[in-house]
């Protein structure tokens, strides 16, 4: 009788030990950037493996490749999504034991779960990630705020603010907009109404009372409220 509870704790713990960590899976992400900078933006949801907020900041391990897809995104707004190798989230957590560096996916533009097509001439891509800009787990808790706070993404005058999502529903919001170079990196706040987008004329009001006051939208990468409900 012991042993043979010993054999199954020990069948159990073997299983446990080979399970699938609960950040693996396919992790689509939008794609967007230019010349100054390339960045993706993990979809998140409020359920595992897919319950992070994650934007990177990223370069085709291609030089070649690298130039042409900056070249092709450079002052654009339609959207690129990326289809990655299933791999586990977790590892952009800045203490992860193994961080992720590098990950294969499709480049396609459009969404890559709905119209969207394969680019020709990536291939199977080999993307570097550079740097993490943000990694933070999300509460499937109902939640609500009354503002609207934007990461702002980008070093140069080719910038973008991501919507950080921090209410249960949720929208997200990805607009490009053109910086004076001294430009603050500081969040941009607004006032929100509900799941509703931001409206384009409140994103630039809150950018143009930054020092400069040359802040120019350039229009919105994407707006979801699909995932995040």
């Amino acid at each position: 009788m012991l042993r043979t509870l010993f054999l199954s704790l020990f069948l159990l713990a073997s299983s446990l030990a080979h399970a699938a960590p609960l950040t693996w899976g396919l992790h689509g992400m939008v794609l967007f950037g230019g010349k100054q900078g390339l960045y993706a933006s993990h979809l998140p949801m409020f359920h595992a493996p897919h319950d992070y907020q994650a934007v990177l900041q990223v370069r085709l391990a291609d030089p070649v490749l690298d130039a042409r897809l900056r070249q092709q995104l450079d002052g654009h707004t339609a959207l690129w999504t990326l289809e990655p190798e299933h791999f586990e989230l977790a590892r952009l957590l800045p203490d992860a034991p193994l961080p992720l560096r590098q990950f294969q996916a499709t480049v396609v533009r459009g969404h890559f779960e709905k119209d969207g097509k394969a680019e020709p001439g990536y291939g199977a891509a080999a993307i570097i990630v550079e740097r993490v800009l943000l990694m933070r787990q999300l509460s499937p808790a109902p939640a609500t705020h009354a503002s609207a706070r934007y990461l702002q993404v980008g070093d140069g005058t080719q910038r973008f603010l991501v919507k950080r999502i921090d209410s249960r529903p949720d929208f997200e919001h990805i607009v490009a907009w053109t910086s004076p170079q001294d430009a603050p990196h500081d969040d941009v706040v607004v006032a929100k109404t509900g799941v509703q987008e931001t409206p384009a004329a409140s994103l630039q009001a809150a950018l143009r009372a930054q020092p400069g006051k040359t802040a120019r939208l350039r229009g919105t990468v994407y707006f979801s409220t699909e995932d995040v409900r």
